[in-house]
């Protein structure tokens, strides 16, 4: 199947966080208070994806806090952290939304990621990616984690389901507002 045409089926995005939704980089106070940065375009990403219909979801190996607030703000109810078994995480999701693994897209950037890589129906990485990993995803971002790789899945995805047009007018012509 087509790159176009994978893009074109997933109804279920599902994101690693540290290297994909940030750039990897875990910051750590004096206090032990954990901070990640987050793209704001790859948030607007998301939410015009799920506008179009796509559902979005995260697994991730680690938990903080931070991750459940940016979940909260950008309306994802899928989150998945201390995920030490991932594959197992996405059988459960695939379980409890009926969903066949071909309209699943992952992203992920290392080892632990790819078993559920191998198993979804459009596996993406970034360029900083374990080299093992690139070698094996369906697409490779042009931009990094935590810098818009997210978001240039997330208008791949609408525009590959004809929708783009229709979900950026708002923003292109303000009179119709």
């Amino acid at each position: 199947m087509k790159l176009e045409e994978r893009l074109s089926n997933v109804e279920l995005l599902l994101l690693d966080v540290d290297g994909i939704l940030t750039d990897g980089r875990i910051m750590i106070d004096n206090n032990g208070v954990e901070t990640k940065a987050f793209d704001v375009t790859d948030g607007h990403g998301l939410k015009m994806l799920q506008r179009a219909g796509v559902e979005v979801g995260i697994i991730t190996g680690r938990r903080s806090d931070v991750v459940d607030h940016r979940a909260l703000e950008l309306g994802i109810e899928e989150v998945n952290q201390g995920a030490r078994d991932k594959l197992q995480v996405l059988r459960r999701i695939i379980a409890k939304r009926t969903i066949s693994p071909e309209r699943i897209a992952y992203m992920g950037d290392d080892v632990v990621d790819l078993p559920v890589l191998l198993q979804v129906g459009l596996s993406i990485t970034v360029p900083e990616a374990a080299e093992a990993i690139r070698e094996k995803v369906d697409m490779v971002t042009l931009h990094s984690g935590g810098s818009g790789a997210v978001r240039e899945v997330c208008e791949k995805i609408i525009k590959a389901k004809g929708l783009w047009e229709e979900l950026t007018d708002r923003y292109f012509n303000p009179e119709k507002l």
